[in-house]
């Protein structure tokens, strides 16, 4: 379907999708649970499409594509390097997929991308003069290597039973469960570290460095400043509080390190043949990019919500967000 049959474009060029954001029928008052369920098992919903690729993702880089736990018992070049390139073939592939389809190869043009201009290639505030190089390089020197870092010092710990371990034939329940509450985790780690990071000195410190991708593409998902990273994917040091098992932190870290390519794939959706498209889910992030003060969370929780930094694309909101600007310079001010 054509692009105005979900959106239009102000008088900027900027494409809006006519729907507006909106929160899952789960963490409401009064309780909706048919609304709940359907949205747990819709098509897209809590699993599909997103959800489902990253703990498959998670899992098969665990049981399939990783040394055995007692490996990490010893802290040495080569099993990090085993990891490192597996983490760094999945980013790869995954950002590179988007990269390649949406702007190497343009093969939608700009048609339902928010931004009417592309990404900038000659710019003095990013490193090498190039957003895209810029953020291939922030994302493999430093993303992927925090990443790989995390995965060999908890399972280091775990090798070493230092923290308890499960075994999934006697706690297949326990196991799927954390398995499945993994986006719900990550959803609350990065709303509390991102409001953090947003507040000083660790703003001009790092966060900066992930915000100069106003118009952002693929690449700047993980495109941040070491310290933001280390933030980033301290969610999967959430196992180390209870017995877990070595795929909970794959899949955690997977989650954390593969999500941000659609999320800022600067397409509100991506066309896959002459009649269909699908959701890249990421104008609610958009909208922070663009206006920095909003939208902090992942958009499962209704934290901003509760909060009150809310954004769903109305002119309403719009004007909510000036004000609360506007209240927040007078407070600075004074």
């Amino acid at each position: 379907m054509a692009e105005s049959n979900y959106g239009h474009r102000d008088k900027k060029g900027h494409y809006k999708p006519d729907e507006r954001i909106s929160y899952p029928a789960v963490f409401v008052w009064p309780l909706k649970p048919i609304g709940a369920l359907k949205w747990v098992f819709s098509i897209p919903g809590y699993f599909v499409p997103w959800n489902l690729f990253y703990v498959l993702v998670g899992l098969l880089s665990w049981f399939y594509f990783s040394p055995p736990l007692e490996a990490y018992a010893q802290l040495n070049i080569k099993v990090f390097l085993i990891a490192f390139a597996r983490n760094s073939v999945l980013v790869a592939l995954y950002f590179g997929a988007f990269h390649y389809r949406l702007y190497t190869q343009r093969a939608q043009d700009l048609e339902f991308k928010f931004n009417p201009r592309w990404p900038s290639e000659k710019s003095k505030q990013f490193m090498f003069g190039n957003q895209n190089i810029d953020n291939i390089f922030l994302t493999f020197a430093s993303g992927v290597t925090i990443w790989t870092g995390f995965e060999i010092g908890i399972l280091w710990l775990a090798a070493n039973e230092y923290v308890s371990v499960i075994n999934v034939q006697e706690n297949w329940i326990y196991f799927i469960s954390m398995i499945l509450l993994v986006h719900l985790w990550r959803d609350l780690h990065f709303y509390l570290i991102h409001r953090l990071v947003h507040s000083e000195p660790l703003y001009a410190m790092a966060h900066r460095i992930h915000h100069k991708n106003i118009n952002p593409g693929p690449w700047s998902g993980l495109a941040m400043h070491p310290i933001e990273h280390l933030f980033y994917f301290s969610c999967a040091l959430l196992y180390l509080l209870f017995p877990f098992h070595p795929a909970f932190v794959m899949v955690t870290l997977v989650h954390a390190g593969l999500s941000p390519a659609p999320g800022h794939a600067g397409f509100d959706r991506i066309r896959t043949s002459k009649n269909r498209t699908f959701s890249s889910d990421s104008y609610a992030h958009y909208l922070h990019h663009k206006y920095f003060e909003c939208n902090y969370a992942d958009g499962i929780l209704p934290l901003d919500k509760w909060f009150g930094t809310f954004h769903d694309g109305s002119g309403e909101a719009q004007e909510r967000l000036r004000h609360r600007l506007k209240e927040k310079n007078k407070k600075a001010i004074s």
